[in-house]
């Protein structure tokens, strides 16, 4: 096993902006710019009322000061979760920074509007497949799922298509965020922010 790499690029907490969520904002532009493929990937960490969790990749499509914002299927499994547990996590790895950043808070879903002006911005392709995919359900084969598909392009064709009826956007809100950056030696820097009234209290956490 090689040795883990040096970044050189502390995190102190005379660097950080005040609010998280424009130290966010910085980190993901720095993300982007150093050629993460995709910056707006994170996994999403949701759990059932017995605590059972589960975790997948999502793409995050928007965010701002109300929250961290993703679409699914409200019937697939992480819609099913949230509905009865409305907690979640999400964490953003940026390998190529060495960086992390985990976020923490209640989720809700958008709304109708919200999430519809959103799949209109999806490519058709896109929004037949969200119409076809009973998203987290038993299916007897692939054929199955391409047949769907080619029935509603036959159906719709030359007009729009409708929106799917448990599809939409939930928003995480923040109530904690912890920014990692990768050192030598594993004295990682952490630091964390937690809703304090009106603000934020920091605090640097061991590695």
């Amino acid at each position: 096993m090689g040795l883990v790499t040096d970044y050189g690029k502390p995190l102190l907490e005379n660097d950080l902006d005040s609010d998280p969520l424009r130290q966010f904002a910085a980190w993901f532009g720095e993300a982007g710019a150093a050629g993460v493929r995709e910056p707006q990937a994170a996994a999403l960490a949701t759990a059932s009322t017995d605590g059972v969790p589960s975790v997948r990749m999502v793409l995050v499509k928007a965010f701002d000061e109300r929250g961290f914002v993703f679409f699914s299927d409200y019937a697939s499994r992480k819609g099913r979760e949230l509905a009865v547990n409305p907690r979640a996590a999400l964490l953003f790895h940026w390998d190529p920074l060495g960086r992390q950043v985990r976020i923490e808070g209640p989720v809700e879903r958008t709304s109708a509007d919200e999430s519809a002006a959103y799949i209109r911005t999806r490519p058709r392709s896109s929004q037949v497949s969200a119409l076809a995919s009973p998203q987290s359900q038993t299916i007897e084969s692939r054929d199955e799922l391409e047949r769907r598909v080619a029935d509603l392009e036959l159906r719709y064709a030359g007009s729009e298509l409708p929106m799917p009826s448990s599809w939409g956007g939930f928003r995480l809100t923040p109530e904690a965020l912890e920014f990692w950056q990768q050192r030598h030696d594993r004295l990682h820097d952490r630091l964390s922010f937690r809703r304090a009234g009106e603000g934020w209290r920091v605090e640097r956490l061991a590695p």
